[in-house]
């Protein structure tokens, strides 16, 4: 009775959640039964408020539990929701009740919080329930009206819920997945979103730090110079203690060498804040290089490559799209790179079979695909890549369209203004001499 695929994560329900949807239940229940005695409509009037009351004071009870309730404890109050509702439509007419579609309620709850097994028990339950209440219905009177239903159609009105049950159950399996499925990608993707971000704060600690060392090592080192020729001048005879001052100076080197290196390092982190186009692109690319298909970036446009602001958002976007294309690509996988006009234009195109029609519409919506491309080792087949990298890239300003090609493919157009990701070279580069002539003479 639920969708095949990954249960939700089994947790507490907030017993708020609970005890609001039994309130709105029982003043609805009452209200139709207020209404139809009025109406002249004769039934086991008692019984019915009884039930109503019974449902109150579990709700009364329920406000002073815990704030959470297990999955054990939410299904048994669904299954006295169950026998609840039952109870009243057996008592209001069985399957001649038009509220007879309110069992559906329960399982729908069950199956969009609950694990399968105990969804399943909750189908079930409601199976044999709304049978008992339909078999053994006590009587609808009015003094004007015939208000019994052909056999026929208590029959029909029967296999129609039995039917709701599963469409139900299955639809509200089905949704829960796909949000649990989506709410746990995105937040492992913000958490190495954060991670990076961190690193490249990192780097600026590591250069910051690196000079602030500079001034203490070059005095100890001036020190340990003076006081080596100062012994060596005064105490000839206790050459030691010019040597321990040599040990000392040649210390102070080593430890400037070293914070000279990690300067530098924490200037290339800086550095990557804004990178080459080429590097940028290679780096998105990078985790899908040993996997069987040719990836080949080609570069056109106006002047030399524009530096591009190196947004972890960007990279991880670009990269779940160049995964996608790899999982399908036949042999190859082409990224290429257009600048000029103020755009920034990106395409990522592969040789496989492209997207199916019926699909391209709905491509970067977040819903799960079930079968597994076998041809390409380390394909996941969660078909959120696209969901994701839609979402990262917009937050960058661009605009993404998805298409076949001409001769095949899947095609993957990703469009920014310059102006958004572009960065002055120059100005990047300054902050590494180094590095600048080496691209520069490149």
């Amino acid at each position: 009775m639920v969708a095949a695929g990954i249960p939700p994560r089994a947790e507490p329900i907030r017993r708020r959640t609970l005890v609001l949807l039994r309130w709105v239940a029982l003043a609805g229940q009452l209200a139709a039964i207020l209404l139809a005695w009025l109406a002249g409509v004769r039934f086991a009037l008692l019984p019915a408020l009884v039930l109503v009351c019974l449902g109150a004071a579990l709700n009364l009870w329920m406000t002073a539990s815990p704030a959470r309730v297990t999955q054990r404890g939410a299904t048994l109050q669904l299954v006295f929701d169950l026998a609840q509702i039952s109870a009243l439509i057996g008592l209001t007419g069985g399957m001649s009740n038009p509220f007879a579609l309110l069992v559906l309620a329960p399982v729908t709850i069950a199956a969009a919080a609950l694990e399968n097994h105990l969804t399943i028990l909750i189908g079930a339950t409601t199976v044999v329930m709304i049978s008992l209440a339909g078999w053994f219905a006590g009587p609808l009177q009015h003094p004007t009206l015939d208000l019994a239903m052909p056999p026929m159609l208590q029959l029909a009105h029967w296999v129609a819920i039995l039917i709701g049950v599963v469409f139900f159950a299955a639809y509200a399996r089905r949704v829960a997945i796909e949000l649990a499925t989506t709410s746990e990608a995105l937040f492992a993707t913000q958490m190495a979103l954060a991670r990076e971000q961190k690193l490249q704060h990192l780097g600026g600690v590591v250069a910051a730090a690196a000079h602030e060392m500079g001034t203490p090592l070059a005095t100890i080192k001036l020190i340990a110079s003076e006081l080596r020729d100062e012994l060596a001048d005064a105490l000839p005879e206790r050459g030691d203690l010019a040597e321990d001052a040599r040990i000392l100076g040649d210390s102070a080197d080593r430890c400037r060498d070293i914070m000279r290196s990690m300067g530098r390092a924490g200037k290339d982190d800086l550095l990557l804040h804004a990178a080459p186009l080429r590097t940028l692109l290679e780096e998105a690319a990078g985790p899908h290089s040993e996997r069987g298909i040719t990836i080949k970036i080609d570069l056109l446009g106006e002047g030399s490559p524009p530096f591009i602001r190196r947004y972890p958002g960007l990279i991880h976007g670009l990269r779940n799209i160049i995964q996608n294309a790899v999982d399908f690509a036949g042999a190859s996988v082409t990224i290429g790179a257009f600048w000029g006009d103020g755009r920034l234009k990106v395409t990522i195109a592969d040789d496989g079979p492209g997207f199916p029609a019926t699909m391209i519409g709905r491509l970067a919506e977040p819903f799960p695909v079930s079968p597994k491309n076998e041809r390409r080792p380390g394909y996941e087949g969660m078909g959120l890549g696209l969901f994701i990298a839609r979402g990262l890239l917009e937050g960058t300003g661009a605009q993404l369209e998805f298409r076949n090609g001409d001769t095949g493919g899947a095609v993957v157009t990703v469009d920014w203004p310059l102006d958004r990701v572009e960065v002055d070279s120059r100005a990047a580069l300054q902050q590494n001499p180094g590095l600048y002539e080496e691209l520069t003479t490149s």
